[in-house]
């Protein structure tokens, strides 16, 4: 099977896949939506009806704390 086409075409510029590049997100969120169903990602949904969403919501559409403070710089 090609992987390829089972990758998000959003994953590269996404900040999903810093925050897993730099230990502070799971692997099971790049394998289950980045690399599997991302069209059942949140983020993937509003990325494509131009509505925004912040880079610490989770591709289920939680908002986590610690990626708040992380991008803040706090964490």
């Amino acid at each position: 099977m090609n992987l390829k086409k089972n990758v998000c075409q959003w994953y590269g510029m996404c900040p999903m896949k810093c925050f897993y590049e730099t230990g502070k997100l799971d692997q099971k969120w790049i394998d289950e939506y980045c690399m599997g169903n991302w069209r059942k990602c949140v983020r993937f949904q509003k990325v494509e009806s131009r509505d925004p969403a912040p880079d610490w919501m989770l591709p289920d559409g939680t908002r986590d704390r610690k990626l708040q403070m992380a991008c803040m710089g706090l964490g």
